[in-house]
C-alpha cells in the first residue's frame, strides 16, 4: 500500500495545519493534481463533515477522508498525507485529532470497498501506526512495506 502511494505520487508531508478544512484540501492535492479528483471533491467531504462531524476520524491520529462515491471523481485511488502536528477535528475531544490522512476516491465500488478493508487492516496494527507516524520521507514509507 504505502509503495504505491509511493509509486503514483500519491502521498505529502507537512507540518500541520491551523484548520482542518485547509488540511483535507492539501491530503486531496495529489489526487486533483493527476486528474483522479475534481476540484469540488475536497469540498464535498468538508461540507459532510461540517453537517455530519467528524466521521472522518476513524481513531485517534487516523483520518480517512472520502464522500460519496463517483461525485467529483474520475477514477478509484487512495492518497496518502501526515503531519508532524495534530489537526483538530473537535477542539472539545483531543480523540479526534489526525495526523495520517488517507483520502479515498472511488468510481469502483469493489476496488473501493478492497482498498478499505485493506487500509483498515493495516491501521489496525499498532506498530504500523507508529511507524507511519516516525515517517517524514517517501523512503520511509517505502520502508513500512519491508
Amino acid at each position: 500500500m504505502f509503495k504505491e502511494f509511493v509509486e503514483t505520487k500519491h502521498y505529502s508531508f507537512h507540518e500541520g495545519f491551523a484548520d482542518w478544512r485547509d488540511a483535507i484540501r492539501a491530503a486531496c492535492a495529489p489526487l486533483l493534481a493527476d486528474g483522479t479528483i475534481e476540484k469540488e471533491y475536497p469540498e464535498i467531504i468538508i461540507e459532510k463533515v461540517e453537517e455530519l462531524g467528524p466521521y472522518i476520524v476513524i481513531a485517534p491520529n487516523i483520518c480517512i477522508p472520502h464522500a460519496e462515491r463517483g461525485r467529483g471523481v474520475n477514477g478509484t485511488a487512495m492518497c496518502f498525507m501526515k503531519t508532524e502536528k495534530p489537526v483538530s477535528f473537535d477542539p472539545d475531544d483531543p480523540e479526534k485529532d489526525a495526523r495520517i490522512f488517507v483520502v479515498l476516491a472511488a468510481t469502483d465500488n469493489e476496488v473501493h470497498l478492497s482498498n478499505l478493508m485493506a487500509l483498515s487492516e493495516t491501521l489496525s496494527d499498532e506498530d504500523i501506526v507508529a511507524r507511519v507516524l516516525a515517517a517524514k520521507t517517501p523512503e520511509d514509507l517505502l520502508q513500512i512495506e519491508a
